[in-house]
């Protein structure tokens, strides 16, 4: 796998063992030769759940910087989506679409901008990206997907698209 958007649930299981399944450390796995997309509010939705839990006892400050340190060494590339003003009124448009929030309708929107596949353990995201035509990390058999109706508005042609490698530029 070249490239997938990764959800900051899937993200975060990493940082709490309980929480950690096998399909997440799969995902970590594959993070570390791939490129990794987020949209720009991935960062703050990290932010907030480490803060949380900080604030609950459940982790250390230390903990959460090593976790934080931890993303900014082995993840990379990440991408800054720092154009979601623009997109903004897709985003809102998925959301309505398929039941999503703003933040998860953000993932959706990435991914099929990008033409990847998704990695979430969110199952309402899930399910919008089988409907909207994206494919998800753990349930990918071939380097192709096929293209939801969602997925025609940004170009795809209904059919079997070859996902692009780290250096699509889309």
């Amino acid at each position: 796998m070249s490239a997938f958007v990764l959800d900051a649930s899937t993200a975060l299981t990493w940082c709490f063992p309980l929480q950690e399944t096998a399909l997440s450390r799969a995902i970590r796995e594959m993070a570390r030769g791939a490129s990794v997309h987020v949209p720009g509010l991935w960062y703050l939705e990290i932010a907030h759940a480490l803060v949380r839990a900080e604030r609950k006892g459940d982790i250390s400050r230390a903990k959460s910087e090593e976790f934080l340190g931890d993303m900014r060494e082995s993840m990379r590339p990440f991408e800054d989506d720092a154009a979601m003003a623009v997109r903004v009124g897709r985003v809102t448009d998925l959301a309505r679409e398929y039941g999503l929030s703003a933040y998860d309708a953000a993932y959706l929107e990435l991914a099929l901008r990008k033409r990847v596949s998704l990695a979430t353990h969110d199952q309402a995201l899930r399910k919008a990206a089988r409907r909207a035509g994206v494919p998800l990390v753990d349930e990918e058999a071939s380097p192709t997907w096929e293209a939801g109706e969602a997925a025609v508005e940004y170009g795809v042609k209904k059919k079997k698209v070859r996902i692009r490698s780290k250096n699509n530029t889309h």
